[in-house]
């Protein structure tokens, strides 16, 4: 029976990359029997393979190199179990991890087709429920770059940018919509979901029938679409009920294509 076995064959034995062997050995995990001081080639034999073997099944449960070096340094049952029920917990930890990132993504990719298969300039009442948001109360000018104030409000509030896509909006406040001024906006806030693992300061945008209207276009353009939604306000006698919420559902951070940005207006009202 053979008794030593170049690296090469060691490598197409355990479906191992040469390099990581190499690695393995440079960090004294796994040491080759031997080393050919001349050339030095590395040789392995056979009472290497459990090793290894053991090895390739700790690195398959995504154990930490460390880990398995803890492990051959103190290796018994005990240390086995207590090291394989820990990784059970990362895991289960991970998998449940991945199950609130799926959500977002199903949520994501909903609102994207709703806000693409959407009717355009077309004036809606519903009825909106309580949301979430981490708020910066700031004066911005309409047409302004807003990527600093979200950098602000995101360091502000200790934000994850995962957050931030689709969600961000600004307002315009009830006094300016009264008063037809359009220049500014009253704040920048992002919209929370159940997932999001933040514990900061949250306000809530009120629960409460508004009028809406979604148009293709940016905030700079929104002017004209609230004078709409004002004149349709008060030919029904509704006023304004709190500051307005101002959301693009599809915006540069989504495509390159400006003709296909969606902007949506919703106004919170109540009668006259």
């Amino acid at each position: 029976m053979k008794e030593l076995f170049t690296i090469g064959e060691v490598a197409k034995l355990f479906d191992v990359n040469i390099r990581t062997l190499r690695y393995y050995d440079g960090i004294g995990l796994l040491k080759p029997e031997r080393t050919d001081p001349v050339t030095g080639y590395r040789y392995y034999s056979t009472r290497q393979f459990e090793r290894l073997n053991t090895i390739k099944y700790l690195r398959a449960l995504n154990m930490p190199i460390e880990k398995i070096a803890d492990f051959f340094g103190n290796k018994d049952i005990d240390q086995m179990v207590t090291i394989l029920r820990g990784q059970q917990e990362e895991i289960a930890a991970r998998k449940r991890e991945l199950e609130l990132v799926e959500k977002k993504l199903q949520r994501r990719l909903t609102q994207i087709q709703d806000a693409v298969e959407t009717v355009y300039d077309r004036i809606i009442e519903k009825q909106i429920s309580l949301r979430k948001a981490a708020y910066l109360r700031k004066e911005i000018p309409v047409g302004g770059d807003l990527e600093y104030p979200i950098r602000e409000l995101e360091r502000h509030n200790k934000l994850n940018a995962v957050m931030f896509l689709g969600k961000v909006g600004v307002s315009v406040s009830r006094k300016d919509l009264l008063m037809r001024r359009f220049e500014k906006f009253s704040g920048i806030f992002v919209l929370l979901e159940q997932e999001d693992d933040y514990r900061g300061d949250t306000i809530f945008l009120k629960e409460s029938d508004y009028v809406t209207i979604r148009y293709q276009g940016t905030h700079e353009e929104a002017k004209s679409y609230y004078l709409e939604l004002l004149s349709y306000m008060e030919q029904r006698g509704y006023e304004p009920d709190g500051d307005s919420v101002e959301i693009t559902l599809i915006d540069a951070g989504m495509t390159n294509d400006s003709s296909r940005y969606v902007t949506e207006l919703q106004i919170p009202f109540k009668s006259l």
